[in-house]
Parts: structure tokens; sequence; C-alpha cells
């Protein structure tokens, strides 16, 4: 089995309807894969009946966005949880109003120095999903005032822009504790993606351990190969899953599906310890 965990659709940041990212995965010849929208589970019902039309297994997912205390980016991949559990589902909502508030914020400010406008970036949004700097950045290309993403993202949305505004977003270990809760399994994304900015230490990660992460996205472009070394170390020396995946974007990033995947076996684990929802 070809399997990829780890994909977004144009319900988060990524190009692609939910149904068509499926057809795309089929065609690449993955055998399962998981949609993981950031903050969202909108996608679901769309991409479960694309793979059921595909005879493809889906597996429900999110990508939570969360933040340390001293402001590190971290994602954490959930996967198979109860997206009616009333405690993640009032995290995620306070996570994305904020982030709505703080793209607008960006948008104002950007409009001192380039002709943006908020009507022009929600151009760039489909609907249900929540702006974000990815839609900004899409603006930015149809303006001509950059090419592509990311220059985008690396000239004008990066943290060291004048137009930076942070939002609020969980920890990591209280985004673990509540996809416990809700039946999911708790997946750190990317955790050595260096090339996005500053990682979190092992203090954090020993936090979200204690908390009851069950994984780490190991197998991942935006991990360097030595890191995957102490990577696939710290999955063995605390039991954790080692899961590989694409992190595709449709034309929004140059990931490819299948690009990295995850084992049969380890698939077959983390279903079993799941207890939110169930694969398609």
């Amino acid at each position: 089995m070809r399997i990829d965990l780890h994909t977004h659709s144009n319900v988060s940041d990524g190009t692609e309807d939910p149904a068509v990212l499926i057809v795309s995965a089929a065609a690449a010849g993955l055998d399962a894969v998981a949609l993981t929208d950031h903050d969202s589970t909108a996608g679901w019902d769309g991409a479960a009946a694309a793979a059921a039309e595909q005879g493809m297994i889906f597996v429900p997912g999110m990508e939570v966005s969360c933040s340390t205390d001293t402001g590190i980016s971290v994602h954490v991949l959930s996967y198979l949880h109860d997206p009616a559990h009333p405690g993640l589902r009032a995290e995620i909502e306070k996570s994305r109003t904020a982030r709505l508030t703080r793209a607008r914020r960006m948008v104002e400010l950007m409009g001192e120095d380039f002709p943006i406008t908020w009507d022009i970036v929600q151009q760039h949004v489909s609907d249900g999903a929540t702006v974000g700097r990815p839609h900004i950045a899409d603006a930015l290309i149809t303006l001509g005032i950059v090419s592509t993403r990311s220059e985008a993202f690396e000239r004008v949305l990066t943290a060291r822009s004048p137009y930076w505004v942070s939002h609020y977003a969980p920890h990591p270990a209280r985004a673990v504790a509540l996809i416990r809760d809700a039946g999911g399994v708790p997946v750190f994304a990317h955790p050595s993606a260096f090339n996005r900015g500053a990682v979190v230490g092992g203090a954090v990660i020993e936090e979200m351990i204690d908390a009851g992460l069950l994984g780490l996205e190991v197998e991942h472009r935006d991990n360097p190969e030595v890191a995957r070394v102490e990577l696939r170390r710290l999955a063995h020396r605390h039991g954790l899953l080692v899961t590989g995946s694409s992190d595709y974007h449709g034309s929004g990033k140059p990931n490819l599906l299948g690009e990295n995947l995850t084992s049969p076996e380890t698939f077959e684990a983390l279903v079993s310890l799941a207890t939110g929802t169930h694969v398609g």
C-alpha cells in the first residue's frame, strides 16, 4: 500500500477542491490519503465521497496550528478525532478567529505600501475557508507584487516583515491533550523544518509526549536527513509512530503526492489507536 498522511485542499491553503485532491491522489497511485487542512474538517465529506468512488482509503485528519510561549510555530497533525468534540472545536474556533483578525490587520498594514485590499484577498478564499497568509500571498501574486507564494513568504509575509502580526494559537502540548480527548491520534508535523524558521527543542517535545503525543512525521521534505536520524532515535526511545507524507498543497507548493509515505504497519497501528472516528 502507498499511504500519504498529510495533504491540504482549498478548504485551507491548498489549491484543489477536496474531491479533486482525492482524484489527484488516485492518479498518483496512492491507496490511502489523509486530508489534513489547517484547523478545519470542512473538507472531510467531499473527500470521503470521492475516495469511495476511487476505491481509496480516506483518513480524516486536521493540522492544528500551535505556538509555544516564546512564539515558535508548531503544527500538530490530528488523525481520526471526533470533529464534534466540544473542547477541541472550541480551541480551533478560537484560533481561527484570531487568524482572521490577524490577516485583516496584516492586509491593512500592507495596504499602506501596496495596492492590496481585503476584498482582493477574499477573492482567493474558497467558501468556508479561513483567510490566512497563503491567500494574502495569492493576492500579492495577482497584483504582480511577487511571482510565487514562496517569494511572498520570504519578502512580505515573514515574521521579520514590518507587516507581521502575531495571533493566538494553543500551546502544542494543549493541542495534543485535546486531540487525545477527542479520540484522535496526534503526530508532530515536520518537527525539524528549519527552513521554515525556529523549531522547538527537547523540552517542548517532552511536554508534548507527556500530554500524549503518539507520533513524529519524520519522512518529510522539510526535515533534513541528519535530523531524520535523530527523530527516528527519539521515536524509538519513546515508542512513537514514525510517519511519512508529502504535505501536498496542489499548485501552492512544489510538494508532490506520495513523495514520502507511511508504512502499512505504521498506518495499521495509527488506526488502531484512534477512537474518535474511522477511516473511509
